[in-house]
């Protein structure tokens, strides 16, 4: 549940978990009391208590750099620089790094040789002479010294990956930076990744010159074996590789996370089965290769990684006590909980008991022997603070009970401030600096922005809807401006429903449509949006993981009987003018309730649509619903081409024939299927497009004009 304050805008652009973008984080200052930002004076130090900023570096010291990104050094006697971005995929991982000398100005270019923008995840060493970085699918080491360049690998290639990793495992694990000094500064592990048996996808370009070209991308559909993947240990000063012998096939699992355990020559990893339901934790020598299982758990449908708990950030363990022990996230009683785990014995210890589900981990405070986490035990749309004892117990709220909506918390190294991110859906992000754990702020920016927004007209009203089949389901509608309660109105129905995102919290973005070119409101629409079963709301285990080997089946009829519910419950919503849309999984979910149940929706426009679900990547698709060789049927099944005879309402489908992620084929198998039995409908491609359909002049304008004139011509605004 990542930048709540963007939450219902990003979702909609994408058919996994969203990730922020990596870089421009929070840069604590060293003792945790202030934090560092990059602005047009230089690098600047803002206190948290609240005084002025201050010039830390001037920007006369970068000699005319942009600087992207930066990251001081341990000792802050060094800044990396991160500058001439470039984007891989989704996010611009690729640039130049430049090393500043805090004292003496100097300024040093890592890999200096090598193309323009080709440098990637470049960190220092611990103790701050050297840097490592990926260039070409390969690790080097640069002595800022002498500046002498050692490549630890040779071998690399696009297929063929050292250091970084491969598009399925980026776009679902989260995985980017695959190196980690080790913390004697004496070696680096790192992950290769050997995609050479993956099957390229190849999309076409038809717009970039007269003869069109293919773009082939490394792409494991469900049903491939995924690529394979080792941890090796490196020694900087000989070059040697130490291979980890993690057993298994292969190319029958995943090593999704992997890090050093402090002070010691051990690295600890997580490994999973290819259907993602056994997760295996094992320590390795490093200097033998040798590895010993410590803590396994299983689950009868799938197995989250830590991303989905932390802050979208697979990199990273949550050590305590000097790397004796852990904090870990499982569900393994029902709800997602915090555990402490012995590295040592793999012994595992509650510290969260009850039945509420943590949402994510905001910090973990040893000194103070306190863990800082995300919940909402009472309202699965809204998320506080919390904290509990390192030796667990009952949790306590920190975030005050006049503060309904959606929290987040930066918090420093020290844990004695935070920055404190607020919205709510009529309040607008606000932030402000305080002192934990007593919550403590001088600004009240909070409470003076709810107090401010708190008459905000045309507010979302949020509800909780039974259906016929007994299920709970929460949601948010907006109703029109002048509501009358006698008339008829249009009703929109806004869906996502897929295991990545939530649609109906109470954040800011919440019962607004930013794809409309008006009011909606003003224009005679109610806006709705309801969570299905399979969302990833707080409310239990069997909420979430209902819909293994049932997704398009389960999650859609929620929805569907949540929309009748609704249209029994409220004799203001027109059943002859009832719409439903949404993007990518929410695209997906417009195809399978515009087909599965044509006599609820009447109008339905689906935006990058995954069309059939074998289309689709194995590391999303096989989690969520199995082995193709093992239950194929489950597959057709969930997928909405499998319905396509059924459509008798307005079809708009729409797609961008260069998008990577949930290929343009889709679109041309459902083209085919709904030609097939006669079925009308409009359809736009749009060129050479990604999923998001931002690229090219004009083209969000384009976008939004034809969603806009669609619905307004085929569910008619206006009280009846």
């Amino acid at each position: 549940m990542k930048k709540l304050t963007l939450l219902i805008v990003l979702l909609a652009l994408h058919y996994l978990p969203m990730q922020a973008q990596p870089g421009k984080g929070i840069r604590w200052s060293r003792d945790g009391q202030a934090y560092y930002k990059a602005t047009e004076s230089g690098i600047e130090s803002y206190p948290l208590s609240g005084e002025r900023s201050a010039v830390r570096i001037p920007a006369a010291a970068f000699h005319g750099l942009s600087v992207r990104d930066f990251y001081f050094s341990a000792d802050e006697k060094k800044v990396l620089l991160y500058t001439n971005t470039k984007k891989v995929w989704r996010y611009e991982t690729r640039g130049d790094y430049w090393v500043l000398d805090v004292a003496t100005g100097k300024l040093l270019q890592l890999g200096k040789g090598k193309p323009a923008s080709s440098l990637m995840f470049a960190k220092l060493s611990p103790d701050g002479s050297k840097a490592a970085y990926v260039s070409g699918h390969n690790i080097f080491v640069e002595d800022l010294q002498s500046g002498a360049v050692t490549p630890l690998t040779t071998d690399g290639t696009r297929r063929f990956i050292n250091g970084t990793f491969d598009w399925a495992y980026e776009e679902e694990f989260g995985c980017r930076d695959g190196f980690r000094w080790s913390p004697d500064g004496k070696s680096i592990a790192y992950w290769q990744i050997d995609a050479t048996k993956i099957r390229d996808f190849l999309m076409i370009d038809n717009t970039d010159s007269i003869y069109s070209f293919t773009v082939p991308v490394e792409y494991p559909k469900a049903g491939e074996s995924p690529s394979a993947c080792r941890i090796g240990v490196a020694d900087i000063q000989t070059a040697k590789t130490t291979w980890m012998q993690v057993p298994g096939d292969d190319q029958q699992h995943y090593i999704p996370r992997m890090e050093w355990i402090p002070g010691k020559n051990t690295l600890i990893i997580q490994q999973l089965n290819r259907k993602q339901n056994d997760s295996k934790v094992m320590t390795c020598d490093a200097a033998t290769g040798k590895v010993r299982s410590l803590y396994e758990e299983t689950d009868s449908a799938w197995i989250d990684v830590k991303s989905r708990w932390d802050d979208d950030n697979i990199a990273g363990w949550d050590f305590i006590r000097n790397g004796k022990s852990f904090i870990w996230v499982s569900e393994q009683d029902g709800w997602r909980h915090l555990y402490n785990i012995n590295t040592e014995d793999g012994k595992a210890t509650l510290l969260t008991p009850g039945n509420y589900d943590i949402i994510s981990i905001a910090k973990i405070d040893e000194a103070n022997n306190t863990i800082y986490f995300l919940a909402s035990p009472e309202n699965p749309t809204q998320q506080y603070l919390y904290k509990v004892s390192l030796n667990g117990g009952k949790a306590e709220r920190i975030t005050p009970a006049n503060e309904p909506g959606s929290h987040e918390y930066k918090i420093s190294p020290y844990s004695a401030w935070a920055i404190h991110e607020f919205s709510n859906a009529y309040t607008y992000p606000v932030s402000e600096n305080l002192q934990l754990p007593a919550h403590k702020s001088s600004s009240h920016a909070v409470l003076n922005a709810i107090t401010k927004s708190a008459a905000a007209p045309n507010k979302p009203e949020f509800f909780t809807i039974t259906t016929v089949d007994g299920v709970i389901m929460s949601g948010w509608m907006n109703k029109p401006a002048g509501f009358d309660p006698a008339k008829k109105y249009p009703v929109v129905f806004y869906v996502y429903g897929e295991p990545a995102g939530a649609t109906t919290l109470d954040a800011i973005g919440a019962g607004r449509n930013f794809l409309y070119d008006g009011d909606m409101a003003a224009d005679g629409y109610v806006y709705v949006s309801m969570d299905n079963r399979g969302t990833p709301l707080p409310k239990g285990r069997t909420w979430r993981k209902c819909v293994y080997r049932k997704v398009g089946l389960i999650n859609a009829r929620d929805q569907a009987m949540g929309t009748k519910a609704l249209l029994q419950k409220y004799s203001f919503l027109d059943p002859e003018r009832t719409a439903v849309w949404g993007w990518s999984g929410g695209g997906s979910m417009t195809l399978n309730l515009m087909f599965q149940y044509p006599e609820i929706y009447k109008t339905g426009i689906a935006i990058a649509a995954v069309g059939n679900q074998l289309t689709y990547d194995n590391i999303y698709q096989e989690r969520y619903m199995g082995l193709p060789e093992e239950n194929r049927e489950d597959f057709v099944k969930g997928s909405p081409i499998t319905y396509a005879r059924n459509l008798s309402g307005n079809l708009l489908y729409i797609h961008g024939t260069g998008d990577d992620n949930v290929h343009y084929q889709n679109a041309e198998m459902l083209l085919n299927e709904l030609i097939k039995y006669n079925k009308q409908f409009q359809f736009m491609a749009y060129p050479n497009r990604t999923h998001s359909i931002s690229e090219g002049q004009g083209t969000f304008e384009h976008l939004s004009t034809l969603y806009t004139n669609y619905l307004r011509t085929h569910c008619v605004p206006g009280g009846k």
